[in-house]
């Protein structure tokens, strides 16, 4: 499929019809990508039929996501969020 993507483009230069169902400030600037539907849209299916949600649910180090989470993050982000220097 062939896309058109053309970034940081000022909200004041689209269409007046773009512009108003964007919920943005008038003075941003906006990516718009453009390109060809698929001729058949189909739904999908919600995310928890798929087989592989709570794959993990049994696991005890995951019992508490936002400690395990942290421990996975502790090795690549210091306490402010920012990038270790390795």
């Amino acid at each position: 499929m062939n896309s058109v993507v053309i970034e940081h483009v000022a909200l004041n230069e689209l269409p007046a019809a773009w512009r108003a169902r964007l919920p943005v400030a008038p003075n941003a600037h906006v990516t718009v990508r453009i390109e060809e539907e698929a001729a058949e849209q189909t739904a999908q299916a919600p995310l928890t039929e798929n087989p592989l949600f709570g794959m993990w649910q049994e696991r005890e180090e995951v019992a508490d996501v936002e400690v395990h989470v942290g421990k996975l993050r502790a090795t690549r982000y210091n306490r402010q969020g920012l990038r270790r220097k390795e």
